[in-house]
């Protein structure tokens, strides 16, 4: 991973985190900036032809900070359907960049596993959740300020969706490979990948 961190927040409690949290999954090809925003509270954005991941931190940002998510589950009638706004507290800028970060990670892995990559905030807001909540004790709350159960945001399998994106980890080969009968071979490239869509939070 190419990191840089423009941000006061310390760069290897940052990176550390990061690591922490996403070490079962393929990251070597990416590009991570951390930098401060321009006025938003936070932002971020995914470009998935170039595997660049961009994290905007605000500056005049108040913590415990209480960040609005779309991680219930939705609820409908005859006419119409609709889902509650639950909140994350979210105790640091650490964990601000942290969260932003990992909404956009998956992002990136529903595309690695050549997923639909459209309509997916709510899995990108759950996976960040959940890494906060077990990570950070991170309280998450409904509108009206009460604790949620885990299981009125937690229902979905967030790994097995893009499981296909381990499979994308490059095989390093550092020897030459040697074939009955014939010569030495190069070592076996992994063919790059792209593609044109973007996503932004």
């Amino acid at each position: 991973m190419d990191f840089r961190n423009t941000t006061h927040v310390d760069s290897d409690e940052l990176l550390s985190a990061i690591r922490d949290a996403i070490e079962m999954w393929p990251s070597e090809k990416l590009i991570v900036r951390v930098r401060y925003s321009r006025g938003a509270e936070f932002s971020g954005a995914c470009y998935y032809a170039s595997n660049r991941i961009f994290v905007n931190l605000g500056r005049q940002n108040r913590y415990p900070y209480r960040l609005l998510t779309h991680i219930a589950r939705p609820s409908a009638n005859r006419t119409h359907w609709w889902r509650e706004l639950y909140s994350v507290e979210i105790a640091s800028p650490m964990q601000l960049v942290l969260f932003v970060f990992l909404h956009e990670f998956y992002h990136w892995l529903v595309k690695q596993a050549r997923r639909n990559v459209r309509q997916k905030e709510g899995r990108c807001d759950r996976f960040a959740t959940r890494v906060l909540v077990d990570a950070y004790g991170a309280q998450v709350r409904d509108s009206h300020g009460r604790p949620v159960p885990r299981e009125s945001w937690d229902f979905q399998d967030l790994n097995g969706f893009v499981a296909a994106a381990l499979r994308k980890r490059p095989v390093r080969i550092t020897q030459p490979l040697l074939l009955p009968g014939a010569a030495a071979t190069k070592p076996v490239r992994p063919k790059a990948t792209s593609g044109n869509n973007e996503c932004a939070a």
